[in-house]
């Protein structure tokens, strides 16, 4: 995982996925109610991004602006589909509201890590264009 630099000695390498296939910069990711990045908000940073190599494990940590945040599901989206061709098949991606920092943090957990759920939100129309307009966004 990698944050912020392009200098190609700071690309890990992951079975055979380098780092350089998953730039994950929070300054690509905008905010879907503000013209401001994920961390310029304090939603994400280096810090909320976790990876275990040796048990195949993402664990990404946001926290929302509010705790009543209704676009909560949408950013944790936007982080899903950054990753979405990152690292090998039989990592686990995680997304995960910080602990006390929503007032639905089980629900909007639970949203965002059933795969199911997630592929069926993404096929709303209204919804994809949104997450597209947070991820390729030239505002920030």
């Amino acid at each position: 995982m990698h944050w912020g630099t392009s200098r190609d000695e700071d690309h890990a390498q992951i079975d055979g996925y380098s780092g350089r296939d998953c730039h994950i910069d929070p300054w690509d990711i905008r905010d879907p109610e503000h013209p401001y990045s994920l961390e310029q908000l304090s939603v994400l940073s280096e810090e909320s991004v976790t990876v275990d190599e040796k048990l195949g494990r993402i664990l990404i940590t946001f926290t929302p602006t509010i705790k009543h945040c209704s676009m909560a599901t949408v950013i944790g989206l936007c982080l899903r589909e950054k990753l979405k061709d990152c690292f090998p098949p039989h990592f686990k991606v995680d997304i995960k509201v910080a602990p006390g920092s929503h007032a639905n943090e089980e629900s909007v957990n639970k949203q965002l890590n059933d795969k199911e759920r997630v592929a069926a939100a993404l096929e709303n129309p209204n919804l994809r264009q949104l997450v597209e307009e947070c991820l390729y966004s030239s505002e920030l």
